[in-house]
């Protein structure tokens, strides 16, 4: 098929034709709201939720720190059903705040450790125990990861919705030929009505 008759094809619902229905023209301003939509929407969604991420990512890694803390019971390995081992298990361990109180809790730690042993855990500025903060570069890949999903999941939403406004359309025109028939189908099979 030649370019222009491929163009002449995808915009026949805005040529002016005598069978184009008003239905049509209102499918096709949909389909075409529809895919704007998902273009530009799911890369403004996709960007701000990316930069969103990144900026939470940025400030953990701004308000957390590393601090030292001492072990209080053995972290022995263990073997799950499977027959692997698990590398982290929680344990209690003790450690300094920044204001200079010894506090303690538990947090995740490598398996294998004896009590006493020095780790270093991860603190807020409130002294409380707290996840690692993602590295610069694994944080600019969850942002990605986010921002992706946030882009796929406004996209299937409008394409959904489209889908639906367009279903209800093929069914009104479809009840409308019906009601035709109804009216014409008599006189063509000649059947009383």
């Amino acid at each position: 098929m030649a370019r222009g008759e491929h163009t002449r094809k995808w915009l026949w619902r805005w040529k002016n034709n005598p069978l184009r229905r008003r239905d049509d023209i209102v499918e096709a301003w949909i389909v075409l709201a529809v895919w704007g939509i998902v273009a530009l929407g799911g890369t403004v969604a996709g960007l701000v939720t990316a930069l969103a991420g990144d900026e939470v990512f940025a400030r953990q890694r701004a308000e957390r720190q590393p601090v030292g803390a001492v072990l209080l019971n053995d972290v022995p390995r263990t073997v799950t059903a499977l027959g692997t081992t698990t590398d982290h298990r929680l344990a209690s361990v003790r450690w300094t705040t920044p204001s200079g109180s010894a506090r303690t809790g538990r947090t995740q730690v490598s398996t294998g450790l004896k009590a006493g042993a020095e780790i270093t855990v991860w603190q807020d500025r409130q002294g409380r125990l707290v996840l690692a903060p993602l590295g610069s570069s694994a944080a600019a890949v969850e942002s990605g990861f986010l921002g992706a999903t946030a882009a796929l999941a406004l996209a299937g939403i409008v394409l959904g919705a489209g889908a639906g406004v367009r279903h209800r359309l093929d069914r009104r025109r479809i009840d409308g030929w019906g009601d035709e028939w109804d009216r014409v189908g008599p006189r063509w099979s000649h059947r009383t009505g």
